[in-house]
Protein backbone atom coordinates (compact mmCIF):
# COMPACT_ATOMS: atom_id res chain seq x y z
CA UNK A 1 0.00 0.00 0.00
CA UNK A 2 2.95 2.13 0.55
CA UNK A 3 4.32 1.60 -3.26
CA UNK A 4 0.80 2.72 -4.01
CA UNK A 5 0.66 5.99 -2.15
CA UNK A 6 4.04 6.88 -2.85
CA UNK A 7 3.24 6.50 -6.57
CA UNK A 8 0.11 8.38 -6.33
CA UNK A 9 1.97 11.16 -4.35
CA UNK A 10 4.42 11.84 -7.19
CA UNK A 11 1.88 11.86 -10.18
CA UNK A 12 0.28 14.39 -8.23
CA UNK A 13 3.34 16.35 -7.24
CA UNK A 14 4.65 16.34 -10.90
CA UNK A 15 1.10 17.45 -12.09
CA UNK A 16 0.49 20.14 -9.77
CA UNK A 17 3.99 21.40 -10.52
CA UNK A 18 3.77 21.50 -14.30
CA UNK A 19 -0.08 23.24 -13.69
CA UNK A 20 1.63 25.65 -11.58
CA UNK A 21 4.58 26.37 -13.78
CA UNK A 22 2.35 27.16 -16.75
CA UNK A 23 -0.66 28.30 -15.71
CA UNK A 24 0.51 31.69 -16.05
CA UNK A 25 3.49 31.63 -18.38
CA UNK A 26 5.32 34.96 -17.96
CA UNK A 27 8.56 36.33 -19.76
CA UNK A 28 10.58 37.39 -16.65
CA UNK A 29 9.52 33.69 -15.53
CA UNK A 30 8.70 33.24 -11.75
CA UNK A 31 10.66 30.41 -9.32
CA UNK A 32 8.67 27.27 -10.32
CA UNK A 33 8.45 28.28 -13.77
CA UNK A 34 12.40 29.28 -13.85
CA UNK A 35 13.26 26.18 -12.16
CA UNK A 36 10.84 23.90 -14.63
CA UNK A 37 12.00 25.43 -17.60
CA UNK A 38 15.83 24.36 -16.62
CA UNK A 39 15.14 21.07 -15.37
CA UNK A 40 13.26 20.75 -19.46
CA UNK A 41 16.21 22.45 -21.41
CA UNK A 42 18.41 20.50 -19.57
CA UNK A 43 16.17 16.96 -20.63
CA UNK A 44 16.00 18.26 -23.85
CA UNK A 45 19.40 19.12 -24.40
CA UNK A 46 20.21 15.99 -23.05
CA UNK A 47 17.97 14.28 -25.73
CA UNK A 48 19.45 16.68 -29.00
CA UNK A 49 23.06 14.97 -27.99
CA UNK A 50 21.67 11.72 -27.90
CA UNK A 51 19.54 11.15 -30.83
CA UNK A 52 19.88 14.30 -32.58
CA UNK A 53 17.11 16.19 -34.20
CA UNK A 54 14.79 13.26 -35.15
CA UNK A 55 14.60 12.44 -31.79
CA UNK A 56 12.54 15.33 -30.69
CA UNK A 57 8.96 14.11 -31.00
CA UNK A 58 10.31 11.13 -28.30
CA UNK A 59 10.68 14.43 -26.13
CA UNK A 60 7.50 13.84 -24.26
CA UNK A 61 7.67 10.26 -23.45
CA UNK A 62 11.44 10.78 -22.50
CA UNK A 63 11.22 13.34 -19.97
CA UNK A 64 8.37 12.37 -18.40
CA UNK A 65 10.15 8.85 -17.71
CA UNK A 66 13.14 11.21 -16.38
CA UNK A 67 11.31 13.41 -14.53
CA UNK A 68 8.76 10.54 -12.81
CA UNK A 69 12.13 8.11 -11.93
CA UNK A 70 14.05 11.15 -10.24
CA UNK A 71 11.15 12.21 -7.91
CA UNK A 72 10.31 8.39 -7.06
CA UNK A 73 14.10 7.83 -6.33
CA UNK A 74 14.39 11.08 -4.63
CA UNK A 75 11.25 10.33 -2.46
CA UNK A 76 12.29 7.47 -0.65
CA UNK A 77 14.68 9.49 1.29
CA UNK A 78 11.36 11.23 3.06
CA UNK A 79 10.91 9.38 6.12
CA UNK A 80 7.22 7.48 5.72
CA UNK A 81 7.73 7.61 1.83
CA UNK A 82 9.26 4.51 -0.10
CA UNK A 83 10.41 4.75 -3.63
CA UNK A 84 7.91 3.63 -6.21
CA UNK A 85 10.91 2.72 -7.89
CA UNK A 86 12.01 0.41 -5.42
CA UNK A 87 9.21 -1.45 -6.40
CA UNK A 88 9.69 -4.06 -9.57
CA UNK A 89 6.67 -4.03 -10.95
CA UNK A 90 6.66 -0.31 -11.34
CA UNK A 91 10.13 -0.45 -13.15
CA UNK A 92 8.85 -3.21 -15.42
CA UNK A 93 5.83 -1.27 -16.15
CA UNK A 94 8.35 1.41 -17.92
CA UNK A 95 10.56 -0.77 -19.33
CA UNK A 96 8.12 -2.29 -21.32
CA UNK A 97 6.60 1.28 -22.48
CA UNK A 98 10.54 1.47 -23.57
CA UNK A 99 10.26 -1.98 -25.46
CA UNK A 100 7.17 -1.79 -27.19
CA UNK A 101 7.84 1.50 -28.06
CA UNK A 102 11.22 0.70 -29.85
CA UNK A 103 9.70 -1.97 -31.92
CA UNK A 104 6.73 -0.01 -32.65
CA UNK A 105 9.46 3.08 -34.28
CA UNK A 106 10.87 0.31 -35.91
CA UNK A 107 8.50 -0.59 -38.01
CA UNK A 108 6.93 2.71 -38.66
CA UNK A 109 10.29 3.85 -39.92
CA UNK A 110 11.35 1.05 -41.81
CA UNK A 111 8.42 -1.42 -42.45
CA UNK A 112 8.58 -4.80 -42.09
CA UNK A 113 12.22 -4.82 -42.99
CA UNK A 114 12.84 -3.60 -39.73
CA UNK A 115 12.66 -7.53 -38.58
CA UNK A 116 15.85 -8.30 -40.57
CA UNK A 117 17.93 -7.38 -38.09
CA UNK A 118 16.68 -10.30 -36.59
CA UNK A 119 18.21 -12.78 -39.29
CA UNK A 120 21.34 -11.40 -39.98
CA UNK A 121 23.10 -10.65 -42.98
CA UNK A 122 22.97 -14.39 -44.94
CA UNK A 123 19.74 -16.67 -44.97
CA UNK A 124 22.19 -19.89 -43.44
CA UNK A 125 22.88 -17.69 -40.16
CA UNK A 126 19.54 -17.45 -39.43
CA UNK A 127 19.29 -20.20 -36.84
CA UNK A 128 22.12 -18.34 -34.88
CA UNK A 129 21.48 -15.24 -35.54
CA UNK A 130 17.43 -15.22 -34.36
CA UNK A 131 17.85 -16.86 -31.51
CA UNK A 132 20.73 -14.34 -29.89
CA UNK A 133 18.62 -11.52 -31.62
CA UNK A 134 16.06 -12.16 -29.41
CA UNK A 135 17.85 -12.59 -26.55
CA UNK A 136 19.35 -10.03 -26.77
CA UNK A 137 16.17 -7.44 -27.51
CA UNK A 138 14.20 -9.27 -24.60
CA UNK A 139 17.23 -8.55 -22.25
CA UNK A 140 17.26 -5.05 -22.66
CA UNK A 141 13.81 -4.51 -20.41
CA UNK A 142 14.89 -7.03 -17.78
CA UNK A 143 18.23 -4.80 -17.63
CA UNK A 144 16.43 -1.66 -16.99
CA UNK A 145 14.02 -2.96 -14.64
CA UNK A 146 16.78 -4.77 -12.75
CA UNK A 147 19.57 -1.85 -13.05
CA UNK A 148 16.70 0.42 -11.39
CA UNK A 149 15.27 -1.67 -8.77
CA UNK A 150 18.04 -3.08 -7.65
CA UNK A 151 20.25 0.22 -6.94
CA UNK A 152 16.88 2.29 -5.54
CA UNK A 153 15.89 -0.93 -2.85
CA UNK A 154 19.47 -0.92 -1.79
CA UNK A 155 19.34 2.93 -1.10
CA UNK A 156 16.06 2.25 0.75
CA UNK A 157 17.40 -0.47 2.89
CA UNK A 158 20.76 0.73 3.42
CA UNK A 159 19.47 4.44 4.61
CA UNK A 160 16.76 2.03 7.01
CA UNK A 161 19.72 0.07 8.55
CA UNK A 162 21.87 3.16 9.46
CA UNK A 163 18.94 5.34 10.44
CA UNK A 164 18.48 2.31 12.99
CA UNK A 165 22.11 1.95 13.99
CA UNK A 166 22.84 6.08 14.29
CA UNK A 167 19.72 8.09 13.71
CA UNK A 168 21.92 11.62 13.93
CA UNK A 169 24.83 12.98 12.03
CA UNK A 170 26.37 9.88 10.26
CA UNK A 171 22.88 8.98 8.12
CA UNK A 172 23.46 12.47 6.16
CA UNK A 173 26.83 11.66 4.03
CA UNK A 174 24.27 8.21 2.82
CA UNK A 175 21.81 10.54 2.28
CA UNK A 176 23.93 12.91 -0.53
CA UNK A 177 25.13 9.39 -1.75
CA UNK A 178 21.19 8.15 -2.22
CA UNK A 179 20.57 11.60 -3.96
CA UNK A 180 23.31 11.57 -6.29
CA UNK A 181 22.76 7.98 -7.19
CA UNK A 182 19.21 8.50 -7.74
CA UNK A 183 20.14 11.39 -10.39
CA UNK A 184 23.15 8.96 -11.93
CA UNK A 185 20.00 6.29 -12.45
CA UNK A 186 17.60 8.67 -13.72
CA UNK A 187 20.37 9.73 -16.54
CA UNK A 188 20.87 5.70 -17.09
CA UNK A 189 17.41 4.83 -17.63
CA UNK A 190 17.08 8.03 -19.76
CA UNK A 191 20.31 7.25 -21.84
CA UNK A 192 19.45 3.37 -22.42
CA UNK A 193 15.77 4.56 -23.44
CA UNK A 194 16.69 6.99 -26.34
CA UNK A 195 19.59 4.67 -27.37
CA UNK A 196 17.27 1.60 -27.86
CA UNK A 197 14.72 4.03 -29.71
CA UNK A 198 17.28 5.66 -31.33
CA UNK A 199 18.83 2.61 -32.79
CA UNK A 200 15.18 1.26 -33.96
CA UNK A 201 15.41 4.38 -36.16
CA UNK A 202 18.82 3.73 -37.86
CA UNK A 203 19.22 3.05 -41.15
CA UNK A 204 21.27 -0.37 -40.27
CA UNK A 205 18.07 -1.59 -39.81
Amino acid sequence: MTIVFSTFFVMLLLATLSFLATRNLQVYPGRIQNVMEVIVDSLHSLLLDTMGEHGKKFFPLIATLGLFILTSNLIGIIPGFESPTANINTNLAMALVVFFSTHVVGVITHGLKYFKQFLGPVWWLIPLMLPIEVISHLSRPLSLTFRLFGNIAGEDIVLLVVLLLVPLIVPLPIMFLMIFTSVVQTLVFMLLAMMYIGGAMEEGH
